[in-house]
């Protein structure tokens, strides 16, 4: 079957990553609030990348990665310009 776990080690380790896991953690749970955010912003009408920047005040290159990570998986899409910028809205 294999060796047997060492406790003792398991629980060192586990000690030793404790800080990197919370980190993690946080991590994710900001990752989650930007996106919960973001498409609160555009449920009503598709806005621009700065548009959402400024009513969410998150730096609009963040703001651009997650729309582009949404727009890729099919959680936004891309809409008419509004000047040099696209609007972006859920996909219902």
């Amino acid at each position: 079957m294999g060796q047997p776990i060492d406790k003792e080690m398991m629980k060192a380790l586990r000690d030793a990553r404790k800080a990197t896991i919370a980190r993690a953690r946080k991590s994710v749970k900001e990752s989650n609030r930007i996106l919960k955010a973001i498409r609160e912003q555009i449920a009503a009408e598709p806005q621009t990348v700065p548009e959402i920047s400024r009513a969410l005040n998150v730096d609009t290159a963040k703001v651009m990665l997650y729309v582009a990570g949404m727009k890729k998986y099919g959680e936004v899409a891309e809409g008419p310009k509004d000047g040099d910028y696209f609007k972006y809205g859920l996909v219902r």
